[in-house]
């Protein structure tokens, strides 16, 4: 007799109201919020999604890259991410939102001790005129495949950028 499968489980993941769950919210009153992912499927994908307010419509900017190693990739979304907000909000002071711990790292390690610790990150950021963005933000983890909204915006847009 053969052998029953067991079904899979739909996870329902019901998105916050706000870009941000209601505990994070109050963390980040007054900041610009943006949130950065990456994906890689025929080609690269990178998604910004910037919120002036929380109560405000989500801004979405997509980008088609080539495809490179997972943690550069999500790099280059969280670098695109601040370059959207200078462009678009110059000089407001801003929280960015990824769920990658590396380019959190890489990025906080930065802003306390200085581009000069990393010279591939230094040139990068350099080349882009982020230096005095990158100075006005806070660079945040956040988890993936959660309920946060924006994570979630992020994560569809990257997808259909990299498609």
């Amino acid at each position: 007799m053969p052998r029953r499968r067991k079904k899979k489980i739909v996870r329902l993941i019901h998105p916050s109201v706000n870009p941000l769950p209601l505990r994070l919210a109050p963390l980040y009153a007054g900041h610009l919020q943006i949130f950065s992912d990456a994906s890689q499927k025929r080609h690269g994908g990178l998604a910004a999604i910037l919120f002036a307010t929380p109560d405000s419509e989500a801004l979405v900017r997509t980008r088609t890259v080539a495809i490179i190693g997972s943690n550069e990739l999500e790099l280059q979304a969280t670098l695109f991410a601040l370059e959207q907000a200078r462009d678009l909000f110059p000089s407001q002071p801003l929280a960015l939102f990824s769920d990658n711990q590396d380019a959190v790292i890489r990025l906080n390690r930065g802003i306390t001790q200085g581009l000069k610790q990393d010279p591939v990150l230094r040139e990068m950021i350099g080349a882009l005129d982020l230096v005095e963005t990158l100075a006005n933000a806070s660079i945040c983890w956040i988890k993936g495949h959660g309920s946060c909204r924006g994570n979630i915006l992020a994560d569809q847009h990257a997808a259909e950028a990299a498609s």
